[in-house]
C-alpha cells in the first residue's frame, strides 16, 4: 500500500514545492487546542519522506484563528489557490478536508484546479490525485461531509439558542436602565439616577413627539444620559455624556422597556454582492415575544404608538423625499440640505453676484 502511494509521487511533483495549509478556526483554539495545530505541523514530515526536500516546504499559517466556512477573509486560503494556479505547489498538505475548506464550492474549486494543475493533495489518511476519478470521489464525498459537519454543529448550537430564547432564558446584551442580578434576573438598575434619567427620556418624547426636538432639549439643557461601556478594560462601567440620536433611536425602537423579552425581531441574509441585508420585522414575525418577563419602564401600548410616530417622522423626513422633483434654478442640493439645529429641510433662496444667481440655504424655522 504504501508502495502504490508513492507511485503517485513524480519527478514532475518534485520539482515543485510542497504547501502546507495550517488553519485553526477560532482565536481561543489556537490557545486552547495546541495538539491539533502540532499534528498540523507534523504534516511537514510526510512530504520530506514523499521525497520534497526541506527547503520545498512551504508553511501557510496566517488563517489561524479564522473559520473555514468562508475563504473572504482568508488571505492564507487565497495564496494558495493562486499558487497552485500558476504551477508552482506539486503538494497541497492540510490535517484533513476542513482544514482547507468547509464550504462544498470552495473546496472542489481547489480540487478542480489541481486535477489541471497535476497537483496532489495529502491529509492524515492518505494521499490523492485529482486527475484519477476514486481520489477525486474520494475527496469531494469528504468535502460534503465537512460542509455537512459544520451545518449540524451550527444547527445544534443555533436550536439550543432558541429553545432558551423560548423560555426567555437566553442571557443577552441589556439596553440602559436593565440589569442581571446575582441569579441572572432582569431587574432595573439599582442606580436611581439612571432609572430617572430612562423615564425622563420617555416622558419627553411622550410631551415633544420628535427624537431630534428631544436630543436638542436635553441638551440644551446640559443633561447628561447614562450609558454602559461595552468593551475594553471598563466593560460593563457605567458612564454619563450627550444623549445621542441614535442612542435615542435605539431606546424608542427597543421593546425591552415594556418589560418584554424578545428574540429575533431583525432577519439578515446575504447579498449577491457579498454584503448582508438586515431587515426589522413586525412583532407578529419575531421568533419570541413574551410580554410581561420583568419590569417596565413604558406600556407596550406606549410602544407602539412610539413606533407609529417613529414611522411618520421617517416617512416626513426620510429618503423618499428626497425624490421630489427639482424646482427651477441652479442650487444642486436644493431638497437634501438639512438643518444642524433643528434637522428640518432647508429652502433655497437667491441672490445675484456678478450678474448669477447664487443660492442660500435658509431654515424655515422660526427662532425660539
Amino acid at each position: 500500500m504504501e508502495r502504490a502511494t508513492h507511485q503517485k509521487v513524480t519527478s514532475d511533483h518534485l520539482k515543485r514545492n510542497a504547501y502546507l495549509y495550517i488553519r485553526q478556526s477560532t482565536v481561543r483554539q489556537v490557545f486552547e487546542n495546541t495538539e491539533s495545530t502540532q499534528r498540523q505541523y507534523a504534516l511537514r514530515q510526510r512530504a520530506v519522506a514523499l521525497g520534497w526536500l526541506a527547503e520545498q516546504v512551504v508553511v501557510i499559517d496566517c488563517d489561524l484563528g479564522y473559520s473555514g466556512g468562508t475563504t473572504g477573509d482568508r488571505q492564507g486560503f487565497q495564496q494558495l489557490v493562486a499558487e497552485v494556479g500558476m504551477g508552482k505547489a506539486g503538494l497541497v498538505m492540510g490535517l484533513e478536508v476542513s482544514r482547507l475548506a468547509r464550504n462544498s464550492a470552495d473546496w472542489h474549486r481547489l480540487l478542480e484546479i489541481c486535477g489541471l494543475t497535476g497537483t496532489l493533495l495529502l491529509d492524515e489518511d492518505g494521499l490523492y490525485d485529482p486527475q484519477h476519478f476514486n481520489d477525486r470521489l474520494v475527496l469531494g464525498l469528504k468535502g460534503t461531509m465537512s460542509e455537512a459537519e459544520l451545518h449540524l454543529l451550527r444547527a445544534r448550537l443555533h436550536g439550543g439558542i432558541l429553545n432558551k430564547a423560548e423560555r426567555g432564558e437566553l442571557r443577552i446584551t441589556l439596553p440602559i436602565g436593565y440589569v442581571y442580578n446575582s441569579e441572572g434576573r432582569v431587574i432595573l438598575d439599582p442606580d436611581k439616577q439612571v432609572q430617572e434619567s430612562i423615564r425622563m427620556f420617555f416622558q419627553t418624547y411622550r410631551r415633544l413627539g420628535s427624537a431630534w426636538r428631544m436630543i436638542q432639549t436635553f441638551h440644551k439643557q446640559g443633561l447628561l444620559f447614562p450609558r454602559r461601556v461595552r468593551y475594553g478594560a471598563r466593560k460593563g462601567d457605567l458612564g454619563w455624556g450627550e444623549l445621542q440620536y441614535s442612542q435615542a433611536l435605539y431606546m424608542l425602537h427597543n421593546p425591552r422597556y415594556t418589560g418584554a423579552f424578545c428574540y429575533a425581531r431583525t432577519r439578515t441574509r446575504k447579498k449577491v454582492d457579498g454584503g448582508m441585508a438586515t431587515k426589522r420585522l413586525p412583532p407578529e414575525e419575531w421568533h419570541t415575544l413574551l410580554r410581561g418577563a420583568h419590569d417596565a419602564y413604558i406600556s407596550w401600548e406606549e410602544y407602539e404608538d412610539n413606533q407609529h410616530r417613529l414611522q411618520e417622522t421617517a416617512q416626513a423626513y426620510g429618503k423618499d423625499r428626497w425624490k421630489s422633483p427639482p424646482r427651477e434654478g441652479p442650487a444642486l442640493l436644493q431638497g437634501l440640505v438639512m438643518c444642524g439645529q433643528c434637522g428640518r429641510r432647508m429652502t433655497v433662496r437667491y441672490h445675484q453676484r456678478s450678474e448669477k444667481s447664487v443660492p442660500d440655504y435658509v431654515c424655515q424655522k422660526k427662532p425660539d
